[in-house]
């Protein structure tokens, strides 16, 4: 059993690299156009070049700043707030105005 891990993380890494290179947007590629980064990984992915090299120096790097959730960013930062802090959570918890009073029985 233990004689197919290498075999399986090789895999692993070659299908993980794969993947992230077909989904990083083309502007975001560094290095080579994505279409060569992609034959790239394919072609020298059982010797671990291909994915590695992908992971050096094709990938994108990730912002040192606070994310931004749009593409070619976006300026409008969106942060999770605490139910007790959030306006509209806090609206929605307000009773409606129908005369009722309370529950429904």
């Amino acid at each position: 059993m233990l004689r197919y891990l290498p075999f399986l993380l090789i895999l692993a890494l070659w299908i993980y690299a794969f993947v992230d290179c077909l989904n990083t947007p083309e502007d975001e590629v560094r290095g080579l156009p994505k279409l060569a980064w992609v034959f790239v990984i394919l072609l020298f992915g059982e010797v671990l070049v291909g994915p590695v090299a992908w992971i050096m120096a094709g990938r994108p790097r990730a912002a040192a700043g606070p994310r931004s959730y749009g593409r070619r960013g976006a300026n409008k930062e969106r942060r999770w707030v605490a139910p007790d802090d959030n306006p509209e959570f806090l609206r929605s918890l307000k009773p409606d105005d129908k005369g009722d009073g309370g529950p429904a029985s």
